[in-house]
């Protein structure tokens, strides 16, 4: 069935269940996150364990698990739990458990047990845990006990208990951000369906196929916690497209040797999707071969005698129902269409079984069965299911009213709906039957408490709204969108800078209708964006952890921040990971406000550090920990500050993301100064060309006074000037500017155009007067002048140049004063860039004034704009940033282990017969 190969030797030391009976030994299967089809080197599918490289194959966003296309029906719905929090869980009693993944390690990998190699290249060997990182072999990992710990990286881990999401239809990948291609062909909607249900359609965030459009209505509801059949990158089953060319060829092979290709159908809701299984039968083959063949190929091992096959075909010109396939020579017997395969239904004998038994999973609840078997029968209502399992689970003296029951469908995802008191579970099952034997097998009965562990609130943020309303505005603006009978129950924190807010609501139903209406919602063209927030009990982070927020910024680095989130979201828990293009960090930070002390590690730009810091500005009042440390993994093009704190020039991609993480541990909080930069400009009419190219930098006072915040550089003149052009250049042709090798080469082409062109800003010093810290200062004859905070300018030069004895202090990044030079044109600034001059040093102090006697281009951290005449103010600003300084020295680590292992203070636990020969190793 599963392509599991072992020596007879061997054979008692397996571990691994077939794929056709391991989604039933799952106790709370939670579904993957897919990607999209790819081609994988050095992989193997988690399903049929043969290799990933030569076809098409998927794999999970949040852990590593790998599949064939064709295998995806069978993935088994493990993913990682990430949000696990209950309320009535004190923290001392939370024992953590590894989590196994068979198959696909690091290379070199050694075993925790044995210290032998574990990792194989030639098939699927070895465990792994995906919290912590532990590997061992396959016999090896079942003498492994005591809690996982989350390895290395147990310091800046946001435990899973910690987190609790809402119990909705929302799927986790729209929840944590992971992309997934807007698709036109959604859920079929009943034509009387509401404005909702047909706005449902367009959405890239869709219900699961089985809601009919009435997910609006009350319970019961379904509830999808991971991708459904919409949001699939493309069906792994045979369509039936009349026929294909695969088939076709290897067809005439099977008739030269006799044997026929069959078309299986395992219900009414394939046959209606035109989704089927192949089976290749000899011609010769009884009944029972062929539904033992059919059997085998959808993974079902319950009795034979309980299941049948009827011919498609033969059905569908028959006046009397289904036609079965009976003996003789029941494959030669089957009718065709022309130009196709002849087809079967595999159905079940729900006519001869008036009773049966069930499952019900006992999913949170605190109990000791994985599961307990209930026998029903046609007249058996779930109110009844309830009472029998609450007995069988030992929890008789509790209320009934106080539980539901929900069934759970594990086919292609995982799927919930809340069932009515009267409903009855048998015909429930048989019903399944009719549609899908696969999910029939798949489906189970979860008994759950009726509160929600996450709480009355949830909550919803909503960004892409105009900037600098009024409270009354935004909710009038969103009354509008929502309509009345889905208001929100509360607004705030509104970001009235950014247009941005959070709403909340305490009818979790109410809150997915308003997700779906507000994401449909445009404003002037643009669509809302809005996103569901999870939720952190800061009581159950332990002691000594300070949780890594990380913010992303795919657009930077080409596709390398694409890659970093991905890697990150499998090493860290993903609801700490967030993309920057969905909301920027204001979602993360919200979400992260309640907790006293956490990290920041921002992977971007210069300017991205910057968007951060802003918004922490913003948040850090409203914040439990008002100025958390930032570390960097630099993606943009110049990253001086990056280069500053010791994080280097830029992210390559050779780097282990996990000792990227590791850095970020061991890193060293350092304060950052910071600058305000005011802009006074004389009295005169409004110049549209003269204004900041990003208004949202900055903010703006009634008499037009500018104010921007200085992290890096403040410059005047040439360098801004060349700064300004590439910023048009990137403006107009955005996919052109993906690489810093392209950047820094438009770069060296601007400023040999400037070399010839006319000279804007020549006999600068003519056109400005500089005053430091009171004092008028002469001017040298410039082009151009840098104010600087670090000693990084320009991806990586030092205008200050070098320390020598002067009458200037040895400058750096806290001490309260900024460095002033000057550079005389192009070709001075090309020098400096090349480390063959430094800048003119003009002065050194604490408060800056500059009079700008004409239009002249300015810069600030990157931004820039031709400034009108008028005063400008570079003054030390009250807001402070601390920062990560990554550790000078760090001995750069080899990627043949790149293994989390145990934790610092954790113990590793061996049974005593497992440890007798390991006396003097130390874990």
């Amino acid at each position: 069935v599963c392509n599991f190969v072992v020596h007879d030797r061997c054979l008692k030391t397996v571990v691994s269940p077939c794929s056709s009976i391991a989604a039933s030994l799952i106790k709370n299967p939670v579904a993957h996150c897919w990607s999209e089809q790819t081609h994988q080197k050095r992989k193997f599918c988690n399903v049929c364990r043969k290799r990933l490289d030569d076809s098409l194959s998927i794999h999970c966003e949040v852990c590593e698990y790998y599949v064939h296309t064709d295998c995806q029906d069978f993935a088994v719905a493990e993913c990682k739990e990430n949000a696990t929090y209950l309320p009535d869980k004190d923290l001392s009693l939370v024992h953590h458990q590894h989590h196994w993944r068979e198959g696909n390690l690091p290379s070199n990998s050694k075993c925790i047990v044995c210290k032998k190699t574990c990792w194989s290249a030639e098939c699927l060997a070895g465990f792994r845990c995906e919290w912590c990182g532990m590997t061992s072999h396959a016999v090896c990992h079942k003498q492994i006990t005591g809690e996982c710990t989350f390895g290395n990286l147990e310091p800046i881990y946001l435990p899973p208990h910690a987190v609790s999401i809402p119990r909705t239809e929302v799927p986790m990948e729209a929840i944590i951000g992971v992309q997934v291609r807007r698709r036109e062909t959604m859920s079929r909607c009943d034509d009387s369906g509401s404005r909702v249900s047909a706005v449902m359609k367009r959405l890239s965030l869709v219900l699961p196929r089985s809601c009919k459009g009435n997910c609006h209505t009350s319970p019961p509801y379904m509830r999808a916690r991971s991708i459904s059949e919409e949001f699939s990158s493309g069906d792994t089953r045979y369509r039936d497209n009349d026929d294909y060319p695969h088939t076709r060829e290897k067809g005439k092979e099977k008739e030269d040797r006799d044997e026929e290709i069959i078309k299986v159908y395992d219900g009414n809701g394939s046959f209606r999707r035109r989704i089927f299984r192949l089976i290749c039968v000899s011609r010769q083959s009884t009944t029972e071969e062929l539904l033992t063949a059919a059997l085998r190929e959808f993974r079902i091992t319950k009795d034979p005698g309980s299941f049948y096959l009827t011919d498609v075909y033969a059905s569908e010109v028959s006046r009397l129902g289904e036609v079965n396939v009976v003996d003789p020579l029941p494959v030669m017997s089957l009718h065709c269409k022309e130009g196709r395969r002849p087809a079967v239904f595999l159905r079940f004998r729900d006519r001869d079984n008036d009773s049966g038994e069930v499952r019900v999973y006992p999913g949170k609840l605190q109990v000791s069965e994985a599961y307990c078997t209930v026998p029903v029968n046609g007249e058996t209502t779930i109110a009844d299911l309830i009472r029998e399992s609450l007995i069988r689970f030992g929890l008789e003296n509790f209320e009934c009213e106080q539980y539901r029951l929900s069934e759970i469908l594990l086919d292609r995802g995982v799927t919930e709906r809340v069932l009515s008191w009267d409903e009855r579970p048998w015909e429930i099952v048989k019903q399944r039957g009719k549609e899908s034997i696969r999910q029939m097998e798949l489906m189970r009965f979860y008994l759950q408490l009726k509160q929600d562990p996450h709480g009355p609130n949830l909550a919803l943020f909503v960004g892409n709204l105009p900037p600098n309303l009024s409270q009354r505005n935004y909710e009038n603006m969103l009354t509008e969108f929502l309509g009345k009978e889905n208001k929100f129950s509360s607004i705030g924190p509104i970001y009235y800078e950014y247009g941005s807010m959070v709403i909340t609501y305490e009818d979790s139903n109410k809150a997915v209708r308003a997700l779906y209406c507000l994401r449909e919602s445009c404003y002037e063209d643009k669509h809302l964006l809005v996103m569901l927030l999870p939720n952190i009990e800061p009581s159950m982070v332990p002691p000594g952890v300070q949780p890594l927020l990380v913010f992303v910024n795919v657009k930077s680095g080409g596709c390398q921040g694409s890659e970093l989130i991905s890697s990150f979201r499998k090493l860290l828990n993903p609801y700490q990971v967030f993309d920057l293009d969905n909301g920027g960090p204001l979602p993360g930070l919200y979400v992260f406000r309640h907790i006293k002390d956490y990290k920041i590690l921002v992977c971007g730009g210069d300017g991205t550090i910057g968007w951060v810091l802003q918004c922490l500005d913003n948040v850090g009042q409203d914040s439990e920990c008002s100025s958390p440390a930032c570390a960097i993994v630099p993606l943009g093009t110049g990253n001086d500050l990056a280069r500053v704190l010791r994080w280097g020039p830029g992210y390559t991609g050779g780097e282990d993301p996990l000792n990227l993480l590791r850095d970020v541990i061991d890193a060293e909080e350092i304060r950052l100064d910071r600058w305000t930069v005011v802009f006074h400009p004389e009295d005169k009419a409004d110049d549209k060309g003269q204004q900041p190219l990003n208004p949202s930098a900055g903010s703006t006072s009634e008499d037009n006074t500018q104010i921007f915040v200085m992290n890096n550089y403040f410059g005047i003149g040439i360098d801004a000037d060349l700064c300004l052009d590439f910023h048009n250049a990137r403006e107009e042709n955005p996919n052109k500017f993906n690489s810093r090798l392209h950047n820094k080469g438009v770069y060296v082409k601007m400023g040999l155009r400037k070399m010839v062109g006319r000279k804007l800003c020549k006999d600068l010093h003519k056109e400005i007067r500089l005053e430091v810290d009171g004092k008028l200062v002469e001017l040298p004859q410039v082009e151009g002048i840098i104010i600087l905070n670090i000693l990084s300018w320009g991806s990586g030069a030092n205008p200050w140049g070098p320390e020598k004895e002067d009458q200037f202090s040895k400058p750096n990044h806290w001490d309260g004063m900024l460095e002033v030079v000057g550079v005389t044109g192009v070709v001075h600034l090309g020098q400096i860039q090349s480390g063959f001059r430094s800048a003119l040093r003009i002065a050194q102090g604490g408060h800056i004034k500059i009079h700008l006697n004409s239009d002249i281009p300015v810069q600030v951290d990157g931004e820039p704009w031709v400034q009108s005449p008028g005063d400008v103010v570079v003054l030390k600003s009250a807001l402070k940033a601390t920062m990560l300084k990554k550790m000078k020295g760090k001995m750069k680590r080899r990627n043949t282990e790149p293994l989390m292992l145990v934790s610092p203070g954790a113990q590793f636990v061996l049974p005593q017969d497992a440890s007798a020969n390991h006396n003097n190793t130390v874990f």
